[in-house]
């Protein structure tokens, strides 16, 4: 009888074995099918052409496709939510934003999930700098003039959005709180595309758009642009002056991009995007890609799970003050 326990324990705690080393085996022969990169944004947007670049390069370097699958809806929260609330198989992972993983958690009084703690973060990938744009016969040709423009005549004026809650409308709402002229009638679009077309025919007066998509219209002089809304000017505009160079000190509106997973994916798989996204990033047709979007790529020290933990908690606070302040919560 003995002899017959001594075996059914050395049978469990080999099994129990089995089973912890699984969860590594798993991890270590990751991906062994296709992986899906959720975008939560509409294609054709300046996210949707970001996360498109990379999972080119990722597939090659993963040896798996990358599929992406845009799933739009509540400000990006809803394809956000998908990874959250899904399987932690390392097998879909989003494409989050300034918008998904900080400002949604104030502008929204119910927000789908907790973008601090539901998520294994991956590595942040860039930044966006937002351009503020003007209509063309728009009565100011640089910051200080916009900004005496806009206190003399808040009250009839409009800016546009590509939708509450996007890093377009967060950005004009950041720099309206900080100059002080919150009666600035916000205009969502469905979009980008729509909001630049009615910029274009003076519809509205101006945006705080991504540099991606404000560029062609900038170069092709359909729009005014009077300022860089990050610290350093932008390579793809080298002669426009940033906001801080025009008097706004300290202030910057970006949007930016970084991968997640679901929270208690295996370490070695979130490792393993980790080494495939840098890898792409570093790809110098990629980068070139990317710069020519105007993005600003992560450096060395900004590419790890830790800096991008903090990286969201400091920007939740950071918009909550302006969010509240505007009284947009919906």
């Amino acid at each position: 009888m003995k002899s017959i326990a001594r075996r059914s324990l050395l049978a469990l705690a080999a099994t129990a074995s089995l089973v912890a080393a699984a969860p590594a085996a798993m991890a270590q022969a990751w991906p062994v099918r296709p992986v899906t990169m959720i975008i939560p944004f509409a294609a054709g947007g300046p996210t949707d052409v970001l996360g498109r670049i990379m999972a080119e390069r990722m597939s090659q370097i993963l040896g798996q496709q990358v599929i992406v699958e845009n799933v739009g809806g509540a400000g990006g929260m809803t394809g956000t939510a998908r990874v959250s609330r899904g399987s932690p198989d390392g097998y879909t992972f989003v494409l989050g934003t300034v918008g998904t993983h900080a400002v949604n958690q104030t502008l929204y009084a119910q927000p789908l999930y907790n973008a601090a703690t539901d998520f294994a973060p991956v590595t942040l990938i860039a930044e966006v700098p937002l351009i503020l744009i003007t209509r063309k016969d728009f009565p100011a040709n640089n910051l200080q003039e916009f900004i005496a423009h806009v206190k003399a005549n808040e009250a009839k004026m409009q800016f546009a959005s590509a939708g509450p809650g996007s890093a377009v409308h967060l950005g004009c709402l950041y720099l309206n709180s900080v100059i002080g002229t919150n009666g600035v009638t916000h205009v969502p679009y469905r979009g980008s595309a729509p909001a630049i077309q009615d910029l274009i025919s003076g519809r509205v007066d101006y945006m705080c758009e991504i540099s991606s998509t404000a560029l062609s219209h900038i170069q092709g002089n359909s729009v005014k642009a009077l300022a860089t809304l990050t610290a350093a000017r932008t390579a793809v505009l080298p002669n426009l002056q940033t906001a801080q160079e025009q008097g706004l000190q300290g202030f910057e509106a970006y949007t930016w991009n970084a991968f997640f997973f679901h929270k208690d994916t295996p370490p070695a798989i979130v490792e393993r995007l980790r080494a495939a996204t840098i890898e792409a990033m570093d790809t110098p047709a990629v980068g070139e890609r990317l710069e020519g979007l105007g993005a600003i790529i992560a450096g060395p020290q900004r590419r790890g799970g830790a800096y991008l933990d903090r990286l969201v908690k400091s920007e939740i606070e950071k918009w909550a003050g302006p969010i509240r302040a505007s009284g947009v919560s919906q």
